[in-house]
């Protein structure tokens, strides 16, 4: 096991991060009690997907793509829609992804997009010791001045796709439930 230690945490590269653990991180960073954050938007609102779709209180949207490691990052960038919304609501886009692949990571990131990275340590120094997914700017995005405040509509959009992912994942709690009351 490979440790650095601070006056503060622990840091390790035994447990890798999950991409529901850098969602959760994210969602926490943008402060999910002031802003609508939704997972992996797309079906009924953009023309690609987003991995992580915020609309902050101004009104204004930021995109987040998370990406596990070099290879799916450079799979995003072939990718046509390059990230771009066809109807100009967005009006940052951030790529997050472990802190461990920074340094061969951060010169493909195109211009422009900010850079976020997760690192995962094991919180000691308090009562309750835990797993704790930390979020870093590395970059600030460049903001895109010609991207416009979404409408109610589209607010109301983004937010009832958020609550429809409430009821699938309530569902999947109880099928994990009731196939484990079988074993």
């Amino acid at each position: 096991m490979k440790e650095e230690k601070s006056s503060k945490r622990k840091t390790t590269t035994q447990k890798p991060i999950k991409t529901i653990e850098i969602e959760i991180a994210i969602a926490n960073y943008f402060n999910v009690r002031r802003n609508i954050i939704v997972p992996n938007i797309s079906w009924g609102f953009m023309n690609h997907e987003a991995d992580m779709f915020v609309v902050k209180k101004s009104g204004y949207a930021s995109e987040i793509e998370i990406k596990r490691t070099k290879a799916d990052l450079i799979a995003d960038f072939k990718k046509p829609h390059r990230h771009i919304d066809s109807l100009n609501r967005i009006q940052e886009l951030y790529y997050a992804f472990p802190e461990s692949i920074y340094n061969t990571c951060k010169d493909i990131i195109p211009d422009g997009a900010g850079i976020l990275t997760c690192d995962k340590w094991y919180n000691d120094m308090s009562r309750i010791k835990k797993w704790v997914v930390t979020v870093r700017t590395k970059r600030k995005p460049t903001k895109n001045k010609s991207a416009r405040k979404l409408t109610d509509k589209e607010r109301l959009k983004i937010a009832h796709l958020g609550t429809m992912r409430i009821w699938s994942l309530k569902e999947k709690i109880i099928k994990s439930q009731n196939d484990d009351a079988k074993i």
